[in-house]
């Protein structure tokens, strides 16, 4: 994926939620309407880091192109570039997918 032209800010983490799956496990295929939103997604971009009251920036745990999962509710949905996107702060993250 070509990169992205967005910086968020501080320790805020742009993730692209992976696709909603079309068929459930015993082979039905779902219509759009009843497809759960993914919380599943890969890192697009981070920001430098929460600024700390030492004037130091705490580095983030998850990097670009990481696999990670969110709360179902986290982050904000936008569009950017015309690719849906979540911007959300990394403390919404509740862990990487190895």
């Amino acid at each position: 994926m070509a990169k992205l032209k967005l910086n968020p800010l501080d320790d805020r983490v742009v993730v692209k939620p992976a696709e909603s799956e079309e068929k459930t496990v015993g082979g039905i295929v779902l219509p759009d309407n009843a497809k759960e939103k993914q919380q599943k997604g890969e890192v697009l971009a981070v920001g430098p880091g929460k600024l700390l009251d030492s004037g130091d920036r705490a580095t983030l745990s998850v990097k670009v192109g990481d696999v990670v999962l969110f709360g179902k509710y986290s982050g904000s949905d936008v569009k950017v570039e015309g690719i849906e996107v979540k911007i959300m702060r990394e403390s919404d993250i509740l862990a990487k997918v190895e």
